[in-house]
């Protein structure tokens, strides 16, 4: 079996942020879709669930963190081109993202990241092929 990763994140507002990761082309396994989360659909192996405060507060024992305030983690995902890393980003901001922070090109490496609609930073990259290893 495949590895598989479930990145786990607290939203405010469920519906508000399926609305927003749709806009950016993303798809939603139904079958983990209800009032309290929904399982967002990244490659083959790679799912967000998106869980209301409340409900995700029912796993830890902690404080959830404001990620407006706080960073807790950068999410980072490939894209195919740098006009992806691009037109990805623009999506992002027409939807309601702010800009997390300025491009930034390696020569090897080019690099955006946007806010979600909680605060979440998301990183877009492209990294040439030679320069994966």
């Amino acid at each position: 079996m495949a590895t598989q990763i479930f990145v786990n994140l607290p939203v405010k507002d469920l519906q508000r942020s399926i609305a927003f990761f749709t806009a950016l082309g993303y798809t939603f396994n139904l079958d983990f879709t209800n009032e309290n989360a929904t399982c967002m659909i990244v490659g083959d192996n790679i799912f967000v669930m998106l869980l209301v405060e409340k409900f995700f507060q029912t796993f830890i024992r902690k404080e959830i963190c404001d990620a407006r305030k706080s960073t807790e983690v950068l999410l980072a995902l490939p894209c195919d081109n740098r006009a992806q890393v691009d037109e990805q980003i623009a999506k992002a901001i027409a939807a309601g993202a702010t800009i997390a922070r300025e491009p930034q090109d390696l020569g090897f490496m080019y690099s955006q990241a946007f806010e979600d609609l909680d605060g979440h930073i998301w990183e877009l990259f492209y990294m040439e092929p030679q320069a994966q290893g």
